[in-house]
C-alpha cells in the first residue's frame, strides 16, 4: 500500500482538487466546483480531506454533519492511484471524524449508473436506503 499523508484542504490545493475531480468525472455544469469548495471552507473545513503521495495530490473526500446525519461528497482517487486502498483510507478518516463528532449515521449519493463505485460503497459496508431522493437547487451555479 502507498504511503498517503491526508490532511486537511489547503488554499494551495484549489487548482489540483478541481482536476483531478474533472479527471474522476464528478464536475457537473450546475455545480461550480470553485463555489463548491469555498461553500465547503465556511462550514467544517477541516472535514475537507485530500489525500497526497509525495508531492502529488491523489485524493479527496469532503465530509458534514448537521448534527442528525453525516455526509459524504467528492471522494476522488487518481485513476493511475484507484484500486490500492486510497479510496477506503479517505473514507476511514472520515468515518472517524464523523464518528468523533457524535454523528450516528452516513449518507452519501451515488449516480445509479455508477455500479462499480456501488460496489465498493457496500464494500465498505454501506447499503442501499429505501428511501427517494428530492432536490431543489436555490442557487444556480451555471
Amino acid at each position: 500500500m502507498l504511503d498517503i499523508e491526508i490532511r486537511a484542504f489547503e488554499l494551495s490545493d484549489e487548482s489540483a482538487v478541481i482536476a483531478l475531480w474533472r479527471r474522476c468525472g464528478l464536475t457537473r455544469p450546475w455545480n461550480d466546483a470553485k463555489k463548491d469548495i469555498a461553500r465547503k471552507l465556511s462550514v467544517q473545513p477541516h472535514l475537507f480531506l485530500v489525500g497526497v503521495f509525495g508531492q502529488e495530490l491523489v485524493a479527496t473526500i469532503m465530509a458534514g454533519y448537521e448534527g442528525h446525519r453525516g455526509w459524504i461528497n467528492y471522494l476522488a482517487v487518481a485513476p493511475e492511484y484507484q484500486r490500492q486502498g486510497i479510496g477506503r483510507l479517505m473514507m476511514l478518516k472520515a468515518e472517524r471524524l464523523l464518528r468523533e463528532a457524535g454523528c450516528p449515521k452516513i449518507n452519501l449519493l451515488v449516480r445509479t449508473t455508477n455500479s462499480g463505485v456501488i460496489k465498493f460503497y457496500q464494500h465498505l459496508g454501506y447499503a442501499v436506503d429505501d428511501v427517494v431522493s428530492l432536490g431543489k437547487r436555490l442557487e444556480n451555479d451555471e
